[in-house]
């Protein structure tokens, strides 16, 4: 009988978001009807009917026209603009900018996937391959991690390159002397670098993500261009950008720096322009900028430009030697080396030439920043949390087939294994993410809530790999030294949690309190309706949506529960066997979230601002979703290799099963006990399907991180990570001992053998491998290649110590 009730529930659900016409229902009612006698057998008909009153008084008066209007899309109408959350002008500004791509599909809760998988791959051309493979591989040698956080900063001739080579100039147009380089390429540049030193990233990635070469490209004048995209172009000028300030972070539109219309001098020359005031901070290449891109309010108390006085956040591109700026002293964010500090103005007068794109853009300047944000976002942060993973996946992958313990590797141990695949699993799946986002970039997208999503998630994954990381090291990764590849990238990761949106703020409120608006295929609809409720035919265009809704909550809600209890076997996917499965599990999920999504939203309307949780756990439900849709979209373009179905398996059953918990978590705290117990039973009328990776998956995975670098698997996994050759580089030692100790596994297998039938016993402080080539157990050749192969494991093992009076405060150290 429960069976029969779910099932026409299901079917009435799908019915009714497909009505369009009355004329439909009757026969539909009827046709329902007669479905549910045969699937029940025995059940009493007067039951049958019984069940059906509910649907019979919801439907009726949704389907008549004139009393749909006066009794549900009017008052709805009415109670809509008091129910939905407020926006402040920069919310709104924000949510406004960019655009909407695959998020846009994942909140309607039908994926087309056929969409997806048509976007082309990205790739390189020929120039951006070999600009990889010379100038980037090259800056890459001419630094060590160690010496620069020792000096804090770059070697000089290190930025004389990056200046040389055009490194700063990755997004200039050609025409102004610039690379032109894509969003992949771009992205795959700053990976690279960050794998060789986190600072080295940051200091080439800010001038090309946030900062006043993007915005100039987007809103500058013409002038503005000519003048200052082939400056930065070539190193002349070196930008930062000023947003942050002590009572301004993350909410900065509660900014108090101000810039005033009024005429002022310049030049000699009496001019129309702003007295600016300021103070910021936290800006990297703050102190070594040339030019200075500034955020600030902007007033006209004396109507100098119309009957405004208070014109909204502006943006304006400042030389940072005009008279009234100060340039603070260094900030040192954990010890990292990258440029970064404060600066002040105090009643700088500039002209209005000066504002980005001229005066036609005051008052735009927050949405201008957050269409930026929404594609550097993309591209710097997701690249530097990617290049943690897989240098963790190298390191670790490496360091536990040369460490033994009880006289095996470490990467025998499924302790170390489970570390090894959390390792390994996030750094695939996190370069899938990052692919796909760096290739919506280039087909124009500027993807507000993905950007989002990819900052928090890549970001947070690092900081999991690099404590993974340190933990499977122990001593080895706490000691500070030239020979220590782990201990900045551990230092600096909280930095990367901080900035571009600190991610308890990214998490809570940006993804799904943007994405719920911006994303949803009606509500930024309803909501500008609402707003001009009174106007004539408001009511009539708000009905029309609000139809399309209610058909969009209710196929959602029948979609979920037909497709948990059929486990979506009758769903069309694409794919081949092993991700037609998880294309099903996806469509299932992405069905469950909309219709959660929609019903928080209306059982909560202005309140879910302050259920911070309940909109982390659906913005965690979001972000799981497309990492699943990056990792198979990924699958997809390389062709469904079979040496990656475990990687992919992986990455699905993580993203899956995060999926799930989310849910769960939304359906445990839905307010009202009735409410969540009903829904429960639509989104998983069977119980929840996936629990996580398996151990035997986390064992694949583990295994893949511990072969040789030409497998197919494992060159994926690492493509696009600096690796030094020399064993005079600390990951080039690593390299060398991995290779002779693998090299020399029969006769290191040999030299186990003897010892444990007891063949061979060698006298206490006697060397077991001169033993054995003394007693012909190993010849010559055997015992010079294991002893080379154990001076290759020793160098790994070492750690760095220095005598008491090296350890003391240098030239490049505070005093």
């Amino acid at each position: 009988m429960l069976l029969a009730w779910l099932l026409l529930l299901a079917i009435g659900l799908l019915v009714l978001a497909h009505l369009r016409t009355p004329a439909l229902p009757a026969l539909a009612l009827l046709a329902l009807y007669l479905i549910a006698m045969g699937l029940s057998g025995d059940a009493p008909g007067w039951l049958l009917a019984l069940l059906w009153l509910p649907w019979l008084a919801l439907v009726l008066p949704l389907l008549a026209p004139h009393l749909r209007r006066r009794y549900f899309s009017g008052p709805l109408l009415s109670w809509l603009g008091k129910a939905l959350p407020p926006l402040s002008d920069t919310e709104h500004e924000a949510i406004e900018a960019g655009s909407v791509w695959w998020d846009g599909e994942l909140f309607g809760g039908r994926p087309d996937w056929n969409r997806l998988l048509g976007y082309p791959k990205p790739s390189l051309t020929a120039e951006e391959q070999a600009f990889l493979d010379g100038p980037v591989e090259e800056l890459c040698a001419m630094v060590s991690d160690w010496e620069i956080g020792q000096r804090l900063d770059l070697p000089p001739e290190a930025w004389a390159f990056i200046k040389a080579q055009g490194f700063f100039a990755l997004i200039i147009p050609k025409e102004y002397g610039g690379k032109g380089f894509s969003a992949h390429a771009h992205s795959q540049i700053v990976m690279k670098l960050a794998s060789r030193s986190g600072d080295l990233a940051s200091t080439v990635m800010v001038p090309n993500s946030l900062g006043p070469a993007e915005l100039l490209l987007r809103y500058g004048t013409d002038a503005q261009r000519r003048h200052y995209l082939p400056r930065l172009a070539d190193g002349r000028e070196i930008p930062c950008f000023a947003l942050t300030g002590p009572h301004a972070g993350s909410d900065a539109g509660a900014m108090p720096d101000s810039g005033i219309v009024c005429h002022g001098l310049w030049q000699g020359e009496e001019v129309l322009g702003l007295r600016l005031n300021w103070e910021k901070r936290y800006i990297t290449l703050g102190p070594v900028a040339t030019l200075l891109g500034l955020a600030f309010k902007t007033y006209d108390p004396d109507h100098l430009l119309g009957d405004r006085e208070e014109l909204g956040i502006s943006l304006a591109l400042i030389p940072t030697d005009t008279p009234g700026i100060e340039i603070g002293r260094r900030h040192l964010p954990l010890g990292a080396a990258f440029m970064n500090g404060p600066n002040a103005g105090r009643d700088v007068f500039v002209p209005l030439d000066f504002l980005i794109g001229g005066q036609a853009t005051i008052g735009r300047g927050w949405s201008m920043l957050m269409e930026c944000l929404a594609v550097g976002r993309s591209i710097s942060l997701p690249a530097v949390g990617t290049s943690v993973a897989k240098s963790c996946s190298y390191t670790c992958g490496r360091y536990t087939r040369i460490r033994e313990q009880f006289g095996v590797p470490l990467a025998s141990f499924e302790g170390i294994q489970e570390a090894l695949a959390r390792i390994g699993g996030n750094a695939w799946l996190m370069d899938s993410a990052r692919l796909l986002t760096a290739g919506a970039v280039d087909l124009g997208e500027k993807p507000a809530v993905l950007s989002a999503i990819l900052k928090f998630q890549a970001t947070e994954r690092a900081r999991e790999c690099i404590a993974h990381a340190m933990d499977i090291h122990g001593g080895k990764g706490v000691i500070l030294g030239p020979s220590n590849y782990l201990a900045r990238l551990w230092q600096i990761a909280p930095i990367f949690i901080t900035v571009e949106g600190a991610n308890i703020l990214t998490r809570n409120l940006m993804i799904f309190g943007q994405g719920a608006v911006r994303s949803h295929p009606y509500l930024l609809r309803e909501m500008n309706l609402a707003r001009r409720a009174d106007q004539a035919g408001a009511l009539d265009e708000f009905d029309a949506v609000l139809r399309g809704h209610l058909g969009h909550i209710v196929g959602n809600a029948a979609s979920s529960l037909l497709l948990g209890l059929g486990g979506g076997r009758l769903d069309r996917v694409p794919g081949d066997a092993p991700s037609r499965r998880h294309f099903r599990a996806l469509n299932r999920l992405a069905a469950a979230f909309a219709l959660l999504a929609d019903l928080s939203l209306l059982r909560l309307g202005a309140e879910l601002k302050r259920r911070e949780r309940l909109s982390a756990r659906l913005a965690d439900a979001l972000s799981h979703l497309y990492l699943g849709s990056a990792a198979l979209k990924r699958y997809h373009d390389q062709g469904q290799p079979h040496e990656q179905r475990a990687l992919l398996d992986w990455a699905m059953e993580e993203s899956l099963a995060r999926t799930e918990e989310a849910l769960a978590g939304i359906l445990a705290n839905f307010p009202g006990r009735v409410p969540g117990v009903l829904l429960r039973l639509l989104v998983f009328p069977l119980g929840r399907r996936h629990r996580g990776p398996s151990d035997r998956l986390d064992a694949r995975i583990a295994a893949i991180l511990g072969r040789a670098e030409d497998d197919p698997a494992l060159a994926a996994l690492l493509d696009g990570c600096h690796r030094p050759q020399s064993p005079e580089q600390p990951l080039g030692a690593l390299r060398q001992a991995f290779e002779r100790l693998t090299a020399t596994r029969d006769s290191a297998g040999k030299l186990r053998a003897a010892l444990r039938d007891g063949r061979l016993r060698p006298l206490p402080g006697v060397d077991p491998i001169d033993a054995a080539q003394a007693g012909g157990v190993l010849d010559d050749a055997e015992a010079a290649a294991l002893r080379a192969a154990e001076e290759a494991r020793m160098r790994v093992i070492r750690v760095d110590d220095f005598a008491c009076e090296e350890v003391q405060l240098s030239e490049g150290r505070v005093r």
